[in-house]
């Protein structure tokens, strides 16, 4: 697969982006209608294999997280010792957005696209501008990472004093965070190199960096922590951050191939990654992922083990999301190229087919999720330490976290086509901090009277507000996307996904055997969701249907 690019097939042919006609009705052998939404083209081979690709082995990751959390969860519990390192957690979790998720995919996907597209104009005849780009930039990161880091493990008390005033052992949580903040340095060079290797069309090593962390922290917190109690579990995260590394360094010593020797290029041969453009994509992302920390913060001063419960809640919940914006990763170097090509038709109607599959993927979980969220964290993560009381309020928390996951799934996808052009904008990140001021607003308010629930409440209305905001701005300001379109299609998937959630709800109670209730569920509840999408007539779910039969027809 790494051997394709977006732009060429398999030897080098040209990669078609003419829409594929409709599949059509077994029933009648007509063509499936479709609105103005559909009228684009599907992903194709390369995109089609690279999402499949991606999705699977990020699901092995998310699998191996889930993994991560149970051991977690069954040798600390929801505790004190497991709040500490949650507080710690918060470090990995912010870098991750800031430096492999959000941030630094938007800033150097369309650098590395802009610089692709002049060598392909280039032709050989000048300095080769990626090469250029990565010897201006990659040395510099990294000697800002390391003081970064260097000067977080420094101020960690402070740190930890900021984020959780009122916990009760700040000592062990400063140690965490002090192990947790080397990930400042090897998530920033991670996530360069993954934003390097899906510009040049190679998605499985950036797909693989978190079974590389989340195996590092397995590994070392089963070895360690009968010795270093939670600290082993912080230090797993230090060690999972360098495999991080070392997963993708062979592919983009090969792929990009860079020189330190390139010291006589020109000093146009590289794009300015200066303050106004840096500045807004970090505040979107320091926003985005703020709305942790607001959480951690309110929750700090209920009981010992509220962090905990937020945290497995929302860890679970959004399983959905990031599965959705798999297809969104994928294509977000196809979006920037489109705009370094100035073809903003062919961006337009990718950004709106990504929108309408992410949301029918995000939603058909939620459905999932509110259905049979006790199940699932019962099979999860009830053993050990963790008890049945600890079972209900996670439960309860994960089903108010997924009425916000179609808009984080929005915020997600809605982000990357603001910042494809490689101009600065400032929107997003005031999109986004309006959101952040309503979940802080909200869940100050709220925490007093419905604790942890009323956290989860102030999350959701939050990022809701935010996507709202960027949906709406999308269109006036970067790509001229249907927005009434995609907001009738959003709106008839979440009929469906109603209609699935609640037949899930009612249905989860009649199988005792909780894991065989979850297994039964994952039938149910996309059946009812399927049928419901067929009666409102919901265009997504009808051609996704077309193309599983026309699929099976050529298989046979």
């Amino acid at each position: 697969m790494n051997d394709w690019s977006p732009a060429a097939g398999p030897r080098g042919g040209a990669a078609t982006s003419e829409a594929a006609p409709a599949p059509p009705l077994p029933e009648t052998g007509h063509s499936i209608p479709r609105p103005p939404l559909q009228q684009q083209p599907p992903l194709g081979n390369f995109l089609a294999r690279a999402a499949a690709v991606t999705a699977g082995v990020t699901a092995v990751g998310a699998l191996l997280g889930l993994v991560r959390d149970q051991a977690i969860a069954q040798i600390f519990g929801a505790s004190v010792d497991s709040d500490a390192f949650l507080i710690a957690w918060t470090v990995p979790e912010m870098a991750s957005t800031l430096l492999i998720e959000d941030a630094m995919a938007l800033l150097l996907v369309p650098a590395f696209s802009h610089a692709l597209a002049r060598r392909a104009a280039a032709r050989g005849r000048s300095l080769d501008p990626v090469r250029a780009l990565v010897a201006a930039t990659l040395p510099r990161l990294f000697v800002s990472l390391a003081c970064a880091a260097v000067l977080l493990m420094l101020c960690a008390p402070l740190v930890v004093r900021i984020l959780a005033p009122g916990f009760g052992d700040p000592q062990l949580a400063v140690d965490c965070t002090r192990l947790t903040a080397l990930t400042v340095l090897t998530f920033g060079i991670a996530g360069y190199f993954s934003a390097a290797l899906r510009a040049h069309g190679s998605f499985l090593p950036p797909a693989g960096v978190y079974v590389a962390y989340n195996l590092g922290i397995i590994a070392t917190t089963l070895t360690l922590h009968s010795v270093w109690g939670v600290r082993a579990a912080a230090a797993g995260v230090a060690v999972g951050g360098l495999l991080m590394v070392l997963a993708q360094l062979p592919t983009f010593l090969r792929r990009v191939t860079w020189s330190p020797l390139l010291g006589k290029r020109r000093k146009s041969a590289a794009p300015h990654l200066g303050f106004a453009v840096l500045a807004p994509v970090v505040l979107f992302a320091v926003s985005r992922q703020s709305q942790v920390l607001v959480e951690r913060f309110l929750a700090s001063s209920l009981p010992g083990g509220a962090i905990s419960h937020l945290n497995y809640a929302q860890k679970v919940a959004q399983m959905p999301m990031v599965l959705s914006l798999m297809i969104c990763t994928v294509t977000f170097p196809v979006v920037a190229q489109a705009m370094a090509d100035g073809d903003r038709e062919r961006a337009r109607r990718r950004v709106e087919l990504d929108l309408a599959l992410a949301g029918m993927v995000v939603l058909l979980g939620t459905a999932l999720v509110l259905g049979y969220a006790h199940q699932i964290i019962e099979v999860l993560f009830e053993r050990g330490a963790f008890d049945a009381q600890d079972t209900e309020t996670t439960a309860t928390v994960m089903r108010v976290y997924a009425t916000g996951l179609l808009g984080h799934c929005l915020v997600g996808a809605l982000g990357r086509p603001f910042f494809s052009s490689g101009r600065p904008t400032w929107y997003p990140a005031v999109a986004m901090a309006a959101g952040l001021a309503v979940t802080t607003v909200a869940g100050a308010a709220a925490v007093g009277h419905w604790g942890v629930h009323g956290i989860a409440a102030a999350n959701a209305a939050g990022i809701t507000t935010t996507a709202l905001l960027l949906l709406s701005g999308l269109g006036s300001r970067v790509v001229a996307i249907e927005v009434r379109a995609i907001s009738a299609a959003l709106g008839r998937l979440a009929l469906a996904a109603t209609a699935a959630g609640t037949a899930g709800w009612l249905a989860a109670p009649l199988v005792a055997d909780p894991l065989l209730s979850a297994a039964t569920g994952c039938l149910l509840v996309p059946a009812v969701f399927t049928v419901t999408g067929l009666a409102v007539r919901a265009p997504e779910v009808v051609h996704l249907l077309a193309l599983i039969r026309q699929r099976i027809r050529h298989d046979r």
